[in-house]
C-alpha cells in the first residue's frame, strides 16, 4: 500500500514539474550593435623543408652507383700497431725500444693509409660522378594572429540600454 502511494506521489510531482518547464517564457532584447572581441594568439604550423645534397659516387659495374667515402682510419690504425710492434722488437735497450715503437707506429700508420688509398684508386671503377640525394625535415613556423574570442553586445530592453558579452554573434535579438 505504501509503495502504491509513493509511486502515485512521484508521478503527480513529475507531471507538475513538466508543466512548469513547458510554461517557461523567455524575454528578448533588441540588439543595437555587436562588436567582436579579439585576442592575439601564437600559432605553430608544421611545414616540410627539403634540400638536395650531392655526393661523389661511382659505378660498380653491376648496374648501380655506390657512394665513395674514402678509406677510413682502419688501415692507418692497423699499420700503426704493426709498425709499433716491429719497432719495439728491433730495439735492443729500453730507450731504443721506445723510440723504435714510436717511429714504427708513425711509419706503419702512414704506409697503411697510403697502401689503402692506392688500392681504392686502383680498384675504382672507370665511371664516376655525383649523385643527388634529397633530405627533408619538419620545421615549425611560428606566428601571431588575431582570433575572435567573443562579442561585446549592446541591446535594448524595456526602453533601457544594457551591455553584455557573448561567445557567439547574437543576431537581431538576444535572449535574456
Amino acid at each position: 500500500m505504501k509503495i502504491v502511494a509513493l509511486a502515485s506521489l512521484l508521478m503527480l510531482s513529475h507531471s507538475v514539474f513538466a508543466d512548469t518547464l513547458s510554461s517557461v517564457n523567455y524575454e528578448y532584447g533588441t540588439v543595437l550593435n555587436s562588436d567582436p572581441v579579439y585576442r592575439t594568439v601564437r600559432v605553430s604550423v608544421p611545414r616540410e623543408e627539403c634540400w638536395e645534397t650531392q655526393r661523389h659516387s661511382s659505378y660498380d659495374g653491376a648496374g648501380s652507383y655506390n657512394d665513395q667515402q674514402g678509406v677510413g682510419t682502419t688501415p692507418a690504425i692497423v699499420g700503426g700497431v704493426v709498425g709499433g710492434a716491429i719497432g719495439n722488437a728491433v730495439g735492443h735497450s729500453k730507450k731504443n725500444k721506445q723510440v723504435g715503437a714510436l717511429f714504427g707506429a708513425v711509419l706503419g700508420a702512414t704506409l697503411g693509409h697510403t697502401i689503402a688509398e692506392n688500392k681504392r684508386h686502383r680498384d675504382a671503377p672507370t665511371t664516376s660522378g655525383y649523385s643527388t640525394r634529397e633530405h627533408c625535415e619538419i620545421v615549425r613556423e611560428r606566428h601571431e594572429e588575431e582570433r575572435v574570442v567573443g562579442y561585446r553586445v549592446r541591446y535594448e530592453y524595456n526602453d533601457r540600454t544594457y551591455e553584455t558579452r557573448t561567445e557567439t554573434e547574437p543576431g537581431d535579438t538576444i535572449r535574456l
